[in-house]
């Protein structure tokens, strides 16, 4: 910390696609360390890549951040909105012999590697352009557009000591002059990070290992600038449950996905954070406990396997303990995404007859979409449990059903008592038959409770529907 005066981090997505659930990690990860240190949080918009940036993608980032409760203290700051900035350094940086101009042809560079393979060489660009005492250049070639290549370091090793992974060295042999601006003047990803790092005085970034290969280059810029040095750490890979790298080039789903699929945002969080993360055996906490734990240490080297049975452990526990009316709201939305308008007043007093029994919010809707929405009992249901033995049964209960002049718990409960003790049948016998009529499904809850939030015309017209 001796180069900084305050803990910040940031997360800085690529508006190429959704917010997938690595960089969800990372975000958390990246918040949770800020905040139990008393530091800053920047959302970042790495937008350089012009052609597939889109704006629907920062709109979805956002909306992901802000679900999951990841506030911010700065941003989102854009890319594209410092390209002055960029260029300035970029002239510093060749004005001190560190950067320069490179006409090579991507014809030019086909060929020198091509036959760097033919050699078993390495294939690394030949600093052909690069400046050096008492090497005369070529004269540039008309109608090319140079890039800008970073004069690497050519001897010598870059180590640092990863947060996550320990101590890694990398040899400058093994890596080349790196292109830090396009022939359009657009600075490339190792380069921007760098400014945009110093800058924003980033003191920890916590990203994904496959940028490990990345760092050398990064950590050469920051010395070539003069600038501090953050703290990396690279954190390993979330495999789906195939065993293969989870992203969204491989069918992964959205962080807005799992919210429109009825995830609860705690859930979700207190997921993330355990893979990859742990606090002794601890498996379900708030975001504020792992605030106060999250001090950047008990940080996995290995990947994760993501488990979506566990996942919907963990925010089933979520949807039983979370406020019934705020329960009650999203199953609102969640309804009236399938077209069936309800109110709040009409949802809660159900909920907590059925929140038992889902690992979701749309699963709830399911359940309790029977109240609002015809039913469709399964064929199999109804072959098996509406047989002509037990026909008579149903209608005798409707009878009785129909005379009742309460309508609760209790009077349902004597109705179906007196029903059985008349037709000398077991309560699964005739409860089973009901619920396939009146619920669609064969197993619910204790049968007068599910029949007592019923309106009364409802459940009659179903018992007699066939």
């Amino acid at each position: 910390m001796s180069s900084f005066d305050k803990i910040r981090t940031r997360i800085a997505p690529s508006p190429t696609g959704f917010l997938h659930l690595g960089t969800a990690r990372t975000a958390l990860y990246s918040w949770a360390y800020a905040r139990h240190h008393g530091g800053e949080f920047v959302l970042r918009i790495e937008d350089t890549d012009v052609a597939r940036s889109t704006q629907d993608s920062v709109d979805q980032i956002i909306a992901a951040m802000n679900w999951l409760g990841l506030s911010y203290d700065e941003g989102p700051i854009y890319q594209m909105q410092r390209l002055d900035r960029y260029q300035a350094v970029i002239e510093q940086l060749i004005a001190s012999g560190r950067a320069y101009r490179c006409y090579a042809t991507p014809e030019e560079l086909t060929a020198m590697r091509e036959a760097q393979k033919a050699r078993g060489e390495k294939t690394l660009y030949d600093r052909r352009w690069r400046p050096e005492p008492g090497k005369t250049l070529p004269t540039p070639p008309e109608g090319v557009k140079p890039v800008i290549r970073f004069a690497n370091p050519i001897e010598g090793d870059v180590t640092w000591d990863d947060i996550v992974k320990g101590s890694i060295t990398i040899n400058n042999r093994e890596i080349d002059d790196l292109i830090i601006a396009r022939a359009d003047g657009v600075p490339t990803y190792n380069f921007a990070v760098v400014v945009d790092d110093w800058d924003m005085r980033i003191s920890h970034v916590f990203r994904g290992d496959e940028h490990v290969n990345n760092t050398p280059w990064q950590i050469n810029i920051f010395n070539a600038l003069g600038a501090p040095l953050p703290s990396f750490g690279h954190l390993p890979i979330i495999l789906g449950d195939d065993g293969l790298k989870l992203s969204k080039r491989r069918g992964a789903v959205s962080v807005m996905d799992y919210a429109a699929n009825g995830y609860l945002p705690e859930g979700m969080l207190n997921y993330l954070a355990r893979l990859g993360w742990s606090h002794g055996d601890d498996e379900l906490f708030s975001a504020e406990q792992m605030v106060s734990w999250f001090d950047g240490s008990h940080l996995s080297k290995s990947p994760a396997q993501w488990d979506p049975a566990k996942l919907d452990w963990v925010n089933g526990h979520y949807v039983k303990h979370i406020d019934e009316t705020r329960l009650a709201g999203l199953v609102v939305e969640q309804l009236a995404a399938k077209g069936v308008a309800v109110t709040v007043e009409e949802i809660q007093p159900k909920v907590g007859l059925f929140k038992d029994r889902c690992a979701t919010v749309a699963a709830l809707a399911d359940w309790l979409a029977m109240y609002f929405v015809p039913v469709t009992p399964l064929a199999d249901d109804l072959a098996a449990h509406i047989t002509d033995a037990i026909r008579p049964a149903l209608a005798a209960l409707a009878e009785k059903l129909a005379a009742l002049t309460e309508w609760n718990k209790t009077t349902l409960q004597q109705t179906l008592k007196e029903t059985l003790a008349a037709t000398g049948l077991k309560m699964p016998q005739l409860a089973v038959p009901v619920r396939v009529l009146v619920c669609g499904r064969a197993q619910t809850p204790s049968l007068d409770a599910v029949l007592e939030h019923f309106d009364k015309k409802k459940v009659l017209e179903r018992l007699q529907s066939l």
